[in-house]
């Protein structure tokens, strides 16, 4: 099930006249997170008539950047267990 504010980046997408299979793909395989799809909305907001090539642009841009913190999260979580390590030794 889709959130709100994927729903709302499909309908802002077809209201601003882009190819309906184009707009679903965009909101509800690629954008389908609260996160990427309010990114996305604000871009949209910003920018007012992007062309389809800025518009994917601008998506994977945003992918990249989820991809990112996601990476540095995990990297976060192995250091605090690695640090426990040292601290604390294998065995409590």
């Amino acid at each position: 099930m889709a959130s709100e504010r994927t729903d709302e980046l499909y309908r802002l997408l077809l209201a601003k006249g882009y190819p309906k299979e184009f707009c679903a793909e965009i909101a509800y395989k690629n954008m389908n997170t609260d996160y990427t799809a309010t990114r996305m909305l604000g871009y949209l907001y910003r920018v007012t008539d992007p062309r389809i090539e800025d518009l994917v642009d601008e998506m994977l841009a945003i992918l990249s950047d989820r991809d990112a913190i996601i990476q540095k999260k995990e990297m976060e979580h192995a250091q605090a267990v690695m640090n426990d390590v040292y601290e604390n030794g294998l065995l409590k």
